[in-house]
């Protein structure tokens, strides 16, 4: 049968395939180097790659490609590029003669040793975590004698995984070559033991565990940073607030504005924080995730990973959290006030817009009487043009024989010439009026 297909289909159903675990056997020796990178740091981390592989005549990435696996023959290149940062494995197979090297004290190989200098110190963006991680068979040599040799006792961790079958030792500290280190001592490979499928995903957590660690501390030091901001920010809250109890009305738009002014600052501060808060608690439980998954159990007289990291991972993520909740609760607390001031000014504009409709009605009320006044005058004013006039035609009239004197002509139309002028100016108010009711 063939249906019409989502155009994205066959990538969500390959999500879940994409980054498989390694089919892993000891003894090896990896190393796995984070660098952090920007959108061009990351494209770029894709031509460094490609120019390795065209140097080696191996297929290069495509430009989508977020992953690629590369068997580059003294060892195994894992490249996976993620939202913030790219990721490097170097998987080295170990022989016998380096294990037996490593039991008479010799300095265990690293992964990158085999891998071309020049080539590995141009890796674009900036380095997040460094790590040699061992994974040894049980047995070989004596396992306590080269955990002291390479990790450090006062911060060394130690735990059995995956159903004891694994012992986990690490120091999560950068030691003098840059790199953290892990031991893994794993047991053979048997009915219900380690199956170089089950030491991949073992390999695949602890790689991911020290790089989500790391990747939730990068909101530290900026949870840090905002703490001071807004032990500022929060006393100049305070005292406006103070201010605002206070306040006369010349003082309002001044306050009005630095609450506006701490308003943006702190905006923009938690532009700048909350998409980096909001990863590193993204971070933090894919950690957890992962320490689960590993199923530790402390090995006696040593704490474990998940211990050691909850002693001193967890007060770091909870400084972020609680930036993050001290940001949107003072954002609140501005808005409140903000919203009070503008009530407060919003409601003395209304009594000022009220004291001037009133003084307005008072002065209309006054240029109406101002206005019958005129009228009155312009009554009078017009009547009295207008008898002149008749008056003239009263004297002419009467050479031609009009039987009235002017006097009594003009005494009979006062009157008259009065009303006719009254009423033609009221009719004439009242259509100005009605036309502008009409308006």
């Amino acid at each position: 049968m063939t249906f019409t297909q989502h155009p994205q289909r066959a990538l969500l159903h390959n999500e879940i395939h994409a980054r498989p675990p390694e089919a892993l056997a000891a003894p090896l020796a990896i190393s796995h180097i984070v660098m952090l990178a920007d959108e061009a740091g990351r494209h770029a981390s894709r031509a460094h790659l490609a120019e390795l592989l065209n140097g080696l005549h191996q297929a290069t990435p495509e430009d989508d490609a977020s992953y690629l696996r590369a068997d580059l023959g003294p060892y195994t290149l894992r490249w996976e590029r993620h939202t913030e940062f790219v990721s490097w494995t170097f998987i080295r197979p170990l022989t016998d003669g380096d294990v037996q090297a490593m039991a008479q004290g010799a300095a265990p190989p690293c992964a990158i040793d085999v891998v071309s200098q020049g080539w590995l110190r141009a890796l674009p963006g900036e380095n997040l975590l460094s790590l040699h991680l061992w994974a040894l068979p049980k047995g070989a040599l004596n396992e306590m004698a080269l955990v002291r040799r390479l990790l450090r006792e006062d911060t060394l961790t130690g735990s059995t995984v995956i159903s004891h079958s694994s012992d986990l030792f690490t120091d999560l500290a950068v030691h003098a070559d840059g790199f953290s280190r892990m031991l893994v001592f794993t047991g053979p490979v048997a009915p219900g033991q380690v199956s170089p499928r089950r030491l991949g995903r073992l390999v695949q957590r602890l790689l991911e565990i020290e790089t989500y660690r790391m990747a939730a501390l990068l909101g530290l030091p900026l949870a840090r940073e905002a703490a001071r901001q807004l032990a500022h920010a929060e006393l100049e809250l305070a005292q406006l607030a103070q201010a605002v109890r206070g306040a006369t009305r010349e003082d309002e738009p001044t306050l009005l504005d630095r609450l506006t002014r701490l308003a943006a600052d702190l905006e923009s501060q938690y532009a700048a924080t909350h998409a980096r808060f909001a990863a590193s608690a993204a971070y933090d439980e894919l950690l957890n995730r992962r320490l689960t998954d590993i199923a530790e159990t402390r090995i006696e007289g040593m704490q474990s990973v998940r211990d050691f990291m909850q002693r001193r991972l967890t007060p770091a993520m909870s400084t972020c959290r609680s930036s993050d909740r001290r940001q949107a609760a003072l954002s609140q607390r501005i808005e409140r006030m903000s919203s009070l001031l503008r009530t407060r000014v919003e409601v003395e504009q209304q009594q000022s817009s009220r004291a001037l409709l009133t003084a307005m009605n008072r002065r209309q009320g006054m240029q109406l009487k101002l206005q019958s006044t005129v009228e009155g005058l312009s009554v009078a004013a017009i009547t009295y043009y207008v008898v002149g006039l008749i008056g003239y035609l009263a004297k002419g009239a009467r050479a031609i024989g009009w039987p009235f004197s002017p006097e009594a002509t003009v005494a009979v139309a006062v009157p008259v010439v009065a009303v006719a002028v009254w009423w033609s100016l009221r009719r004439l108010h009242h259509r100005i009026v009605g036309h502008e009711h009409e308006s």
